[in-house]
């Protein structure tokens, strides 16, 4: 019946909206592109430039990669791509983050998603800070997170890697996620001109006058040629790979080999290559600008282009190169390797060949002849692909120091509550439990955001029925809080929680304190009304159940019902009616001690269950307790003891003043009588 009623819940629940449609995409795009045709019914679509060409990709990320956020709901954001695998731009779409809902807003997460322009899907992107004293070195790119909403961005980045490499293997086979190939330097063999072409490690494109007006043949430019012989070599091109230092050594002067490892040494990534034209090409334009991308040059690989740029160079060539290659056009390019290039697969070189047409403003027309390049992969070093942290152990590595802390308290936290005789017999009981929560209020609530939520109950109860649990893990922290409360359900039910770990709770409890400081009235509900009292929050869970379920979009807004978010998460830095149903209820706490715990709380609520699967009964008791000694039951402050002396352990938040009572031998009163007793014997 139960898991039919979960079912149901995750049923009624609305699922992901269909992918956008054109006329809500447009307005999205940002100038100087254009919304294209659509490439799959998943929400790709082709990205135009000013011109018309295609100049990537747009997508979002809840249809290719729907990972859900703490709302059980993905973060559907969208993202531009371009042809060379960096983003253009980032956009949220759509989220239901409690955090970014009505907490801190969706400012800083929009902020966040700014930081991935310029950056390419080739970089290792991370969520977070450099660790360390090796992270300045990090190939690393880290991306600043969101205070307080760690886990929540952490989820939105996966989604968006998620999503851009799916693209990426489908229409960008070229991009590559891992880290390039580097020349092996211990490749360092003896080698002339003889040997590179015996080798194969000379690429030779020749093409003769006559081969260029056959590729003219039919146009209006098939009469504009020279006239001259057709075997005259139009293009003889010579293309060396000069990232192996071998090969550099092979076919550079001295001078030109020093300039080149200068270079190298300040781009590593950068792989160049010498082209010789000893035809009548001549490689570029009389136009063109030196350190810039060739004019007359293209080059792609995997069918997406490459960017191809001047090193600015002047290369002479080593001895025994031929001599007529020293009166050839020469220059050295570079293709960036960290952009996806590889130089161990095969990739194209295309020559532009121009001919114009007419006197005046004559037209004109262009072919292209494109030859295949590749280096063996024995000169090359291909690193190993780090295998990538999963969310967890991202989230583990920047949170290191906080769960080590964390844990530790904790141990430290049950150890003293097993020994809890002792704990409460201290004389400096109260101050010490107030320190402790201190500790809970800073160190867990404000600075570790490990302020448990109904709403993460809900988001449970979704991942037990789908599968998507993994969704806690994007939070250790607050996963170590959980474990915890459910091992003090085990050893203690509720209390461990609702009395030591709940930093509203401790909140509260110190507005208790300030409220007896100042002379407050105490106020304690008739018992009627205090037992009625307990029902509302197990209402208040199920009616935020029930509007999950019947109206899903006002969810968050009825979860508000909890203070926590404006009083923990985000320090009261709310709009004022956040502030007031806060404050109020602290105010309260002042002289009804910890009202909102004892009557509206709906994860108190959900936490009751902790007082029913409890593996024993931790609270001592003797056979007077009930009757007739009614001590304990009357300064029990949250009314869990009965009239029997039975303690309801669903009821109880373990404050120890029970157990205090029950130990002292001056206060016990059947400890009292027992002791005048044995007086009068003596």
């Amino acid at each position: 019946m139960i898991r039919a009623f979960f079912i149901w819940f995750l049923l009624a629940t609305p699922l992901l909206a269909a992918p956008l449609t054109r006329a809500a995409l447009e307005p999205m795009i940002v100038a100087p592109y254009a919304l294209g045709a659509p490439v799959n019914d998943k929400g790709v679509w082709t990205l135009l430039n000013s011109g018309g060409g295609e100049a990537g990709y747009v997508f979002e990320t809840g249809p290719l990669a729907p990972l859900p956020g703490f709302s059980g709901q993905p973060i559907d954001m969208l993202v531009m791509l371009d042809r060379e695998g960096r983003f253009i731009d980032v956009r949220l779409v759509s989220q239901n983050e409690p955090i970014f809902v009505s907490g801190l807003g969706e400012a800083p997460f929009r902020a966040f998603l700014e930081q991935y322009r310029g950056h390419a899907i080739s970089e290792p992107l991370v969520v977070g800070t450099p660790y360390g004293s090796g992270g300045a070195a990090s190939d690393n790119v880290y991306l600043d997170g969101v205070t307080k909403a760690t886990a929540s961005v952490r989820i939105a980045h996966e989604s968006i890697l998620a999503a851009t490499l799916a693209v990426a293997r489908e229409k960008m086979q070229g991009i590559s996620a891992g880290p390039p190939p580097r020349p092996d330097p211990a490749q360092n063999q003896e080698l002339d001109w003889k040997d590179l072409l015996d080798q194969g490690l000379v690429t030779r494109l020749v093409v003769s006058e006559g081969q260029l007006d056959v590729a003219f043949a039919g146009t209006r430019w098939a009469g504009d040629g020279t006239g001259g012989d057709p075997d005259t070599p139009f293009i003889d091109l010579y293309a060396i790979d000069l990232g192996p230092p071998a090969i550099a050594r092979a076919v550079l002067a001295p001078g030109t080999l020093a300039e080149v490892q200068r270079f190298t040494a300040r781009a590593p990534d950068d792989e160049l290559y010498l082209l010789i034209e000893a035809g009548r090409h001549g490689l570029v334009s009389e136009d063109f600008v030196r350190n810039t991308a060739p004019d007359r040059i293209s080059a792609t690989q995997d069918g997406l282009p490459l960017a191809l740029r001047d090193a600015d160079i002047l290369p002479d060539l080593a001895k025994d190169v031929p001599q007529h290659l020293d009166d050839a056009t020469r220059m050295i390019v570079r293709l960036d390797r960290r952009l996806g290039f590889d130089p161990t697969r095969e990739w194209q070189l295309s020559l532009q060949a121009v001919r114009l047409h007419g006197q005046f403003q004559p037209e004109v027309g262009e072919t292209h002849f494109t030859v295949a390049l590749r280096t063996p992969e024995r000169f090359f070093l291909r690193p190993e692909a780090p295998k990538p942290l999963s969310p967890f152990g991202e989230a583990l590595r920047n949170r290191a120091v906080d769960l080590v802390a964390l844990a530790g308290f904790l141990a430290v936290l049950i150890a003293a509550l097993l020994a809890q005789s002792r704990l409460a017999g201290l004389r400096a009981f109260t101050p010490v439990r107030l320190s402790i929560l201190a500790f809970v209020i800073g160190f867990i609530g404000f600075w570790g955001q490990g302020q448990l939520s109904v709403v993460t109950i809900l988001a449970v109860i979704r991942g037990v029925t789908t599968g998507g649990l993994e969704v806690l893990l994007y939070d250790p922290f607050g996963l170590l809080v959980w474990a915890a409360a459910i091992l003090g359900f085990l050893l203690w039910g509720r209390g461990f929680f609702c009395g030591w770990l709940c930093p509203f709770g401790a909140l509260q409890e110190f507005a208790h304190h300030l409220g007896r400081l100042l002379h407050l009235p105490q106020v304690e509900p008739p018992a009627s009304l205090a037992r009625a009292l307990l029902w509302t929050g197990p209402a208040a869970l199920i009616a935020l159940i029930a509007v999950a379920i019947a109206a899903p979009e006002h969810a968050e807004t009825v979860a508000e019902v909890e203070p926590f978010k404006t009083a923990i998460t985000v320090h009261f830095d709310r709009p004022w009616p956040y502030v007031l149903w806060a404050g109020g209820w602290l105010a309260v706490s002042m002289v009804w001690f910890k009202g909102f715990c004892r009557s509206l709380c709906p994860l108190g609520a959900a936490m009751r269950v902790g007082g029913l699967i409890r593996l024993r009964r931790w609270i001592p008791r003797r056979a007077e307790c009930g009757t007739p000694c009614q001590l304990c039951r009357v300064r029990c402050r949250y009314g869990a003891i009965a009239k029997t002396g039975e303690i309801r352990y669903s009821e109880c938040f373990q404050c120890l003043d029970c157990v205090k009572i029950h130990d002292d031998p001056g206060t016990c009163v059947p400890l009292v009588l027992a002791a005048r007793r044995e007086r009068r014997v003596k």
